[in-house]
């Protein structure tokens, strides 16, 4: 691979996912802190352990940012005009706090898949293993995600079936 010397669309796209993350960071935590419901302990241990891995992703990603010299976005301005992600701005059911996150780490991952070609362009491998690393994650949260939605549109009587421990 050719090294190009204009990193800047790479660095461009890495502020752009720096943005990202810390948006699902906040919006992680949110849901965190108010979901309600029966599942309320799976589910706030479960955004507990996603928003822990995704404070471990900024850091990662802004010190690959001053790496390639340049300096990082890092304000809560910057991060919401760069992101293309939405803050929630009012209480959510679990549900509608499921399908927010699903969405919105899909959306991350199909973002990062664009980053590999620039990447792989700039002949950056470094920060094209950063980007698998992350788009590995974002797609394990997804499946994560999807898979807790499962069954949530069954009557009671049904899920109680589906959930049942009894038969462990």
């Amino acid at each position: 691979m050719k090294k190009s010397e204009n990193n800047k669309p790479l660095i461009e796209g890495l502020n752009h996912l720096l943005a990202d993350t810390y948006v699902l960071y906040v919006v992680t935590q949110h849901c965190h802190w108010n979901v309600l419901g029966p599942n309320f302990i799976a589910y706030h241990k479960m955004f507990e352990e996603q928003y822990q891995e995704l404070a471990s992703a900024i850091d990662e990603i802004a010190e690959r940012i001053r790496a390639l010299k340049t300096f990082a976005q890092a304000s809560l301005r910057s991060f919401l005009k760069l992101s293309s992600l939405k803050e929630i701005e009012e209480q959510m059911n679990a549900e509608k706090m499921l399908n927010k996150l699903l969405a919105d780490h899909e959306h991350i991952a199909e973002k990062i898949f664009k980053l590999f070609d620039i990447a792989d362009q700039s002949g950056d491998e470094v920060t094209l293993d950063l980007l698998i690393k992350r788009k590995t994650a974002h797609d394990k949260t997804a499946w994560m995600l999807r898979s807790s939605l499962e069954g949530v549109d069954l009557p009671m009587s049904k899920k109680r079936l589906i959930h049942d421990d009894s038969f462990a």
